[in-house]
């Protein structure tokens, strides 16, 4: 299967006070279509900084990201980005907020019931349906949240970026919400990238877990694929030997390999 996103050779340097800033190096990874990949690393190893070079949001000091083998030139409606804060607009609704996106990609060309629908259907998807005239003000952070990733998954993309969407949670309204994403990536098929500090997210939502190194220059270290048959259920895989061993092996090279050099 072809890659929908190919990396290749790509580094990151900013110009600060300090002088010249090298996040990353030498970054080669390539993300096939519908699959789940996760960053994963200490604080400070770039992950958040590629993330946004795929979604186009800063362009490589030296390197090519590419997207359906078109350069990424900046940011697309084929790259749907989640942030950790929702994004929402207060004065709109929840169903206006998933609109503006939904109007930005398909307004052109489709007429309003479509777009309706298209709204409607994205906020039954994470079963928001029955706040959609609410304000954000109205809702819990998790069901903001959740607005937000029917929002990017309203527009359709090619792929959905998401950058630690659940970090700001409690740890009973994350583990629900990662246990709605695995649910609707099962039904969309969709194709993801989650920066992620969770080990057990990480586990549990993907195919592949892409683990940084320390930076500052930071790389990627190793890759591990998870192999764990879909769909996954949470309380099934805490009993699951083969979920302890994807687990132990990202902790081995985040708390072993990489404080041990950073020591």
């Amino acid at each position: 299967m072809n890659a929908l996103v190919k990396i290749e050779k790509v580094g990151q340097t900013f110009n600060t006070k300090s002088g010249r800033f090298t996040a990353l190096r030498d970054i080669d990874l390539q993300i096939k279509q519908g699959e789940v990949v996760s960053l994963i690393g200490h604080s400070g190893c770039g992950k958040s900084t590629l993330l946004n070079l795929i979604a186009g949001l800063a362009l490589p000091t030296i390197g090519v990201l590419l997207c359906e083998d078109r350069e990424i030139p900046g940011p697309g409606p084929e790259r749907a980005v989640v942030f950790q804060n929702h994004s929402l607009l207060p004065w709109m609704s929840c169903f206006e907020n998933v609109m503006l996106g939904v109007e930005q990609v398909f307004g052109r060309k489709e007429g309003k019931p479509k777009l309706k629908a298209r709204v409607e259907a994205a906020l039954a998807m994470v079963h928001m349906e029955h706040a959609m005239h609410k304000y954000p003000h109205e809702i819990s952070g998790g069901m903001k949240q959740r607005v937000g990733i029917a929002r990017a998954f309203a527009m359709e993309p090619k792929i959905l970026l998401m950058d630690e969407p659940f970090g700001a949670l409690d740890a009973l309204t994350r583990a629900a919400l990662q246990d709605e994403m695995n649910g609707v990536m099962a039904k969309t098929g969709a194709t993801v990238v989650l920066v992620t500090h969770d080990v057990d997210e990480a586990v549990l939502l993907s195919d592949r877990i892409v683990m940084m190194t320390n930076g500052p220059a930071a790389t990627i270290g190793e890759i591990l694929e998870v192999k764990l048959p879909r769909p996954r259920d949470r309380l099934e895989l805490a009993h699951d030997p083969a979920f302890a061993g994807y687990r132990a092996a990202v902790f081995e090279f985040l708390y072993r390999k990489q404080l041990k050099k950073a020591a």
